[in-house]
């Protein structure tokens, strides 16, 4: 959360997002068959839409549309089939929504239809500068989350900080104004169970002071390793564990799978954090 009394926007096309005064709850929508925790669960696009408009209702406040698995080990699927998974889903939820939508997606093919198609965010979980994508931001005025993936780890904290201010340089230099980017430190994304703990316990160290960060925790390794729950969809309490860890120290975005239950676990934390900050 910000700073009490002091008002951050995130530029995401037409939707200014006021981050800070509350812990933003960004709800995943997998349109796959193979996701590791939902996989096809929500691969018909009206069951889909559904659950996205149910995640609103529960409290969402932006939605982000994945169509392609990357889990550990997932097999690579062409930029033209992505965009087929999530064309119908895009154009229905669009219609019936005036939430900001994200596109978890690394291709700018991909990135650049959804935005035409009515996308607001691109959440791109490459870990590189690509000057596709940039170009295509840029043009479209998009939200762009950028996350880390895979560096030196000779200090991961540090090398996340390193990766941030270098990804930050480069958006300045091609011209990307700073209020459309949002950083993600990438838990889970090349990084040991140590590594990710270690993220989450020092937040502080490499939070970017003026960007929204974004934690994605998620039903992943990291939470069934520390949790001892080997099923995803009963990590939830171990993710309120995580996440409100992650409010407590900087993080202004929780990505996730259970809005219904875990949005009382942020709510509690922003309730608690904002009587410690006044």
């Amino acid at each position: 959360m910000a700073e009490i009394g002091e008002k951050k926007i995130w530029k995401c096309k037409n939707h200014e997002i006021e981050y800070g005064k509350k812990t933003l709850v960004m709800g995943i929508l997998n349109v796959t068959p193979d996701s590791f925790s939902d996989g096809g669960k929500f691969f018909n696009d009206k069951t889909a839409v559904l659950h996205a408009l149910e995640m609103e209702k529960c409290g969402a406040d932006i939605i982000d549309i994945g169509a392609q698995s990357t889990r550990p080990g997932y097999s690579e699927i062409a930029p033209e089939e992505e965009w087929r998974r999530l064309k119908g889903v895009l154009s229905e939820l669009r219609a019936k929504t005036e939430l900001p939508i994200s596109i978890d997606t690394y291709f700018p093919y991909v990135a650049e239809k959804a935005l035409q198609a009515g996308a607001d965010i691109i959440n791109d979980v490459s870990g590189v500068f690509n000057e596709e994508m940039a170009r295509i931001v840029k043009d479209t005025g998009a939200g762009w989350i950028i996350m880390h993936s895979q560096g030196e780890k000779q200090s991961i904290t540090e090398d996340v900080s390193s990766f941030f201010d270098k990804m930050l340089k480069e958006c300045r230099e091609y011209g990307i104004n700073r209020n459309r980017l949002c950083f993600d430190m990438g838990i889970g994304f090349g990084k040991n169970y140590e590594e990710n703990l270690e993220l989450l316990a020092n937040i502080d160290k490499y939070k970017k002071s003026g960007f929204p960060l974004l934690l994605g925790t998620s039903r992943k390794r990291v939470i069934a390793q520390s949790s001892g729950q080997g099923i995803p969809e009963k990590r939830v309490y171990g993710n309120i564990a995580a996440d409100t860890f992650g409010i407590i120290f900087g993080a202004d975005i929780i990505r996730l799978h259970d809005v219904e239950n875990e949005i009382q676990g942020i709510k509690t934390a922003d309730e608690i954090l904002l009587r410690r900050r006044s």
